[in-house]
């Protein structure tokens, strides 16, 4: 086994890495760019190496710089995690010259399957049903609008070496398969230093399945059941779970023998996925294989207990396989949410900033362990697990050079209905401040209805929410609910103030029973009977709560036990009462006496300034290019300028009919939130 590993990666999956590596007493290297001086991955490392500037292409993915850090450390093997150079066979070739082992598959099986183009050729060469496309190279625009045309809108242009939603977009006509054929080759070269593209048919309507494939260098190959991935924005994951709720067992088995075949036929020693689009009528089709660990690999560890870090460490070190495909039992059920560093109130447009709060909930192991392959014994009823798997801390920053997930929770239990319960408990606990987030949105999914029934395709959330992400409106009973615990923990603020010493004479201050407390548009009138256990809170006109809490003033996370059930609320001050987070709704909440509410009503509402007559940065990025000039005339949908932020290019478009009257900004311009890009008559 191998003394001393370096690990070619960074944030989340670089500390999952050196986690694994630490449990099998393996000392482990990381590497770092200038931005990730005080990344939590360097920190964790036994030894790091500083490689190079913040860009990607200037660091992490320079092979010689990665070479130079594993003959200063002495290394014996590198663990390239996922991007980067996870499937770059230059990188794998450069390893054994050097002599030192590469924890993925052989140099071969990159070739064959880490590339789109080749792996589709030979999928269709070993008559693996594959989706309509165009394989070969593609040398500009004109071209591909020539070969959309030929393969019929809408159709999907992808970086051949892409990965993680880099380099991919769909056309529905000839000027969105110029552009976006233009955008996919500029971020493919900027985050993989390749820029060939292909185009596929995109099939509509598909579930995105993948098979988990674990082979060793002595022809020993299984598979460890699939994932659910349909939970998709712009072609990048949001949702995983394993297993998957459509599949059945025969159509698992077929899958999983498939993919093994296929990985056995081009000498596979390592983890991998292989991915197929499924129909409703459970037809699958070969899509990619990926040659490395799949981000969303938890949800496998955690019904299969297998440790898939582990597994490519020992196949790496020349052992074999001690799991057969009798071994492998699938274990309750598994979800993954994705943290991403992104504002979906902004159309899901990057965040950057530092984390002025960042409180994962806490992390929980629960269920049988795995001996030898097998479980032992039965979980617990009742019992989950939770698992943040992240790479940053609070007070650190979110870079804008690098991809924007800094975290994954998954959690676990025997049933899929359990398991999305205690994700949608752990994503209420879950403290992040200082930065846009994608948290709000994730609760929706968990409380929506298609995902619940688990009948959801990829187009799931272009579907079910086509103007972008608004908040969630809740319904009556939750609102009854939060109004009844607010107003319970307005009383014991103010009781806290009535102790405030210092006060004048005469002044004694007294507090009441009856609040009126208003949120989400709606107002209802309290009366607080409160005890030394809690409060019974009862409302005018029919129905009581029970609440019972802990929460003292100042506390940023209620959790609070409503009629017996529990209720978990992000709490912040707002001039008269709170403002509560919970299950992606975003609330303003004031709880008044009845005269404070009377006055209320008559304040006049405070309007927002009027921003319509100007293009606003809607994230903080890099100007690239602006596409129009002052005094010219605009169309609804044009191009008005494209801004690059964390690897992704995002062309802004004008929103009405107008004229440029001012541009404020040019192109290598670096803007923040906000900042007025132009300015029309």
């Amino acid at each position: 086994m191998f003394n001393k590993i370096l690990i070619a990666n960074r944030g989340e999956i670089a500390c999952r890495v050196i986690k694994t590596a630490r449990k099998m007493g393996i000392a482990t290297v990381a590497i770092y760019s200038d931005a990730d001086k005080q990344a939590l991955h360097v920190e964790m490392a036994d030894e790091a190496v500083h490689i190079g500037p913040p860009p990607a292409n200037q660091s992490y993915i320079v092979i010689d710089k990665v070479m130079e850090a594993i003959r200063a450390t002495g290394a014996q093997a590198v663990h390239p995690g996922y991007g980067f150079l996870s499937e770059n066979s230059k990188f794998a070739e450069a390893l054994e010259a050097e002599g030192v082992a590469f924890v993925g598959p052989p140099k071969g099986a990159i070739e064959a399957m880490g590339d789109k183009i080749t792996s589709k050729k030979i999928a269709q060469d070993a008559n693996v049903s594959t989706v309509p496309g165009y394989m070969g190279l593609i040398e500009d625009a004109d071209e591909a609008v020539k070969i959309s045309n030929d393969i019929g809108y809408p159709v999907m242009i992808k970086a051949s070496a892409g990965g993680g939603g880099k380099g991919m977009r769909i056309a529905w006509n000839d000027e969105e398969a110029r552009e976006g054929f233009q955008s996919s080759k500029n971020e493919a070269a900027s985050s993989f230093g390749d820029d060939r593209i292909f185009i596929e048919k995109f099939v509509t309507q598909p579930r995105h399945i993948e098979i988990q494939v674990l082979c060793d260098s002595h022809g020993n190959g299984i598979y460890l059941g699939e994932r659910e991935c349909s939970i998709q924005r712009r072609n990048q994951k949001v949702v995983e779970e394993a297993p998957s709720p459509f599949l059945d067992p025969e159509t698992r088995k077929a899958m999983g023998e498939q993919a093994v075949a296929l990985a056995k036929a081009v000498g596979y020693a390592s983890a991998g996925t292989v991915e197929f689009i499924v129909d409703g009528d459970k037809n699958f089709y070969f899509l990619e294989m990926n040659t490395r660990l799949q981000v969303e690999h938890p949800v496998t560890e955690l019904i299969t207990g297998v440790d898939l870090v582990e597994q490519m460490i020992r196949v790496a070190a020349g052992e074999k396989l001690t799991i057969t495909q009798d071994d492998v039992q699938l274990n309750g059920w598994a979800i993954e949410n994705r943290l991403y560093a992104e504002d979906p109130y902004r159309g899901f447009l990057p965040s950057i900033g530092r984390l002025t709060r960042y409180r994962p909930p806490e992390e929980t192991a629960a269920g049988p362990l795995l001996a030898n392959g097998k479980w032992q014994g039965e979980a617990p009823n009742g019992a989950t697990a939770v698992r943040n798997d992240t790479g940053v801390y609070e007070g650190g920053e979110i870079s804008m050079y690098y991809d924007p997930m800094i975290a994954k929770l998954c959690t676990w239990a025997p049933t899929r209905e359990q398991a999305i319960e205690a994700m949608r408990v752990a994503l209420d606990s879950f403290e992040v401040e200082g930065i846009g987030h994608n948290l709000p949105f994730l609760s929706a999914v968990m409380d929506h209805p298609k995902f619940v029934s688990g009948d959801m395709t990829t187009a799931f959330i272009a579907e079910e929410y086509p103007d972008g992400f608004e908040g969630v409106t809740l319904h009556e009973d939750d609102l009854r609910r939060i109004a009844a615990s607010c107003a319970a923990m307005h009383r014991v603020a103010e009781i806290r103030r009535t102790r405030v010493s210092g006060r004048m004479d005469n002044h004694e201050r007294k507090v009441g029973t009856d609040w009126t407390v208003s949120l989400q548009g709606h107002e209802c009138n309290v009366t607080i009977d409160a005890d030394p256990e809690g409060s019974t809170v009862s409302f005018e006109g029919g129905g009581k709560y029970r609440v019972a809490s802990n929460w003292t003033p100042g506390d940023q996370l209620a959790m609070l036990d409503v009629d017996g059930s529990p209720l978990v609320l992000k709490v912040g001050k707002v001039s008269g009462g709170f403002r509560i987070r919970n299950r992606g709704a975003d609330l303003k909440v004031h709880v008044r006496t009845p005269r404070q509410a009377e006055l209320a009503r008559l304040m006049p509402e405070k309007l927002p300034p009027d921003t319509s007559k100007m293009l606003l940065c809607p994230m903080p990025g890099l100007i690239v290019k602006v596409d129009v000039e002052v005094g010219q005339e605009v169309q609804e949908g044009q191009a008005l300028c494209t801004i690059e932020a964390m690897k992704m290019e995002n062309i802004l478009r004008a929103e009405k009919k107008g004229t440029v009257a001012k541009i404020n900004a040019g192109p290598g311009d670096s803007l923040a939130v906000d900042d007025v890009i132009m300015e029309f008559e």
